[in-house]
């Protein structure tokens, strides 16, 4: 997570198995068998963490995150598995080790200049490594841009300048698959864009709490806050209009999963 924004683990967790499915979908395309040290990079709360250390008894699963209060909320999963623990660490700064399965769930978002990190990750790994990750790829969305509209608007353009940084923030499918071909990985890339039927009143403001909205939320103070999510909330529920069955939100995310292939080897990424 992002290391100048005040995470709430608590209002993150909500949606829980909208935010989930993602993992499942991106992990289940790792085939490594035995690995030694597999790290998740921006673990948040750990949950997910924690599946990967059942899935992998042998291996030492390693969380990272930037969060204190992430790693707090973390803690309690690395009491239920002897092979699992939690580190402060951030991302822009951080490098691979021994790791042989890297996994990243919709952090690399927060790190400017990401693009320019995968490709040394990538070379300081060993052959037979794995390393997927997954990033929304809803930047365009009216959730976002809205949220961008309202933040410059001239009652918000001060106290908010420079805060969201959403034009930048993830590259297209095409553009991870090219930097892992280029690091000599066999790599697949894809997308999907979810569905998600969201209950409640302002359902997609509560989604947003958790995740993009969290920059301007940290902020501003309570009073500016609580204005802000009034506005931004009527401009929400007119784009994302509720009917009988709940409020659709589209939710598109962009995922890669590569491996670097033991010499003299030509196979890779299972289609």
């Amino acid at each position: 997570m992002h290391p100048s924004v005040e995470w709430d683990p608590a209002t993150y967790v909500k949606f829980g198995d909208y935010r989930d499915r993602p993992f499942f979908d991106l992990t289940q395309r790792i085939h490594a068998e035995s690995p030694r040290l597999v790290v998740d990079l921006g673990c948040g709360p750990g949950n997910l963490t924690a599946t990967l250390a059942a899935r992998w008894p042998e291996a030492q699963v390693v969380g990272v995150d930037s969060s204190q209060a992430m790693l707090d909320r973390a803690a309690v999963h690395a009491g239920r598995f002897p092979n699992l623990r939690f580190e402060r660490g951030d991302i822009a700064s951080w490098m691979p080790g021994d790791a042989d399965v890297v996994v990243s769930n919709a952090a690399l978002q927060w790190v400017p200049g990401h693009e320019r990190l995968l490709p040394s990750w990538l070379d300081a790994m060993a052959e037979g490594s794995w390393f997927a990750f997954q990033v929304p790829g809803n930047f365009g969305a009216p959730s976002h841009v809205l949220m961008r509209e309202l933040a410059d608007s001239p009652a918000w353009a001060v106290k908010l300048a420079g805060v969201l940084r959403h034009r930048d923030a993830v590259l297209e499918p095409a553009d991870y698959l090219r930097i892992a071909l280029d690091a000599g990985w066999q790599a697949d890339a894809w997308e999907t864009s979810y569905q998600q039927l969201l209950q409640g009143p302002d359902p997609v403001l509560e989604w947003v709490r958790g995740t993009g909205l969290r920059p301007v939320l940290s902020a501003l103070n309570a009073s500016d806050a609580e204005a802000f999510e009034r506005d931004y909330a009527v401009m929400l529920n007119e784009a994302y209009p509720a009917t009988p069955h709940g409020t659709v939100f589209p939710f598109r995310r962009l995922f890669t999963v590569a491996r670097k292939s033991p010499a003299g080897t030509v196979d890779g990424v299972d289609a």
